[in-house]
């Protein structure tokens, strides 16, 4: 069973990626959100298809919106109802994409 992240994964974890990551809490709900642009939609794609690959083997699947060069990704753990230790898992891999994409 995947929970929530306690107050000390918060810290320890959570907090480096929304100080240094880029990524920022979505108002309303327990999730964390990025946009990344890349140079044209094709590097956007294929970062898609990066995160996409690995999530699937995580068997953690981001929200992701995509219009030509930007992405917009959420990540929630839907099975706890908020952020738990994939979502941070995920992130990281999400950023190491995206600096290899661009």
């Amino acid at each position: 069973m995947v929970k929530l992240l306690t107050s000390e994964e918060r810290t320890l974890k959570l907090r480096p990626l929304i100080e240094t990551g880029g990524w920022a809490l979505v108002d309303g709900r327990d999730a964390m959100k990025k946009s990344f642009v890349f140079g044209d939609f094709v590097q956007a794609f294929a970062f898609m298809t990066l995160v996409a690959l690995k999530a699937e083997k995580m068997d953690h699947h981001p929200e992701w919106f995509n219009v030509y060069n930007r992405v917009d990704i959420t990540l929630s753990t839907h099975d706890c109802q908020g952020l738990s230790s994939r979502d941070i898992a995920l992130a990281e891999i999400i950023n190491q994409a995206a600096s290899t994409a661009k």
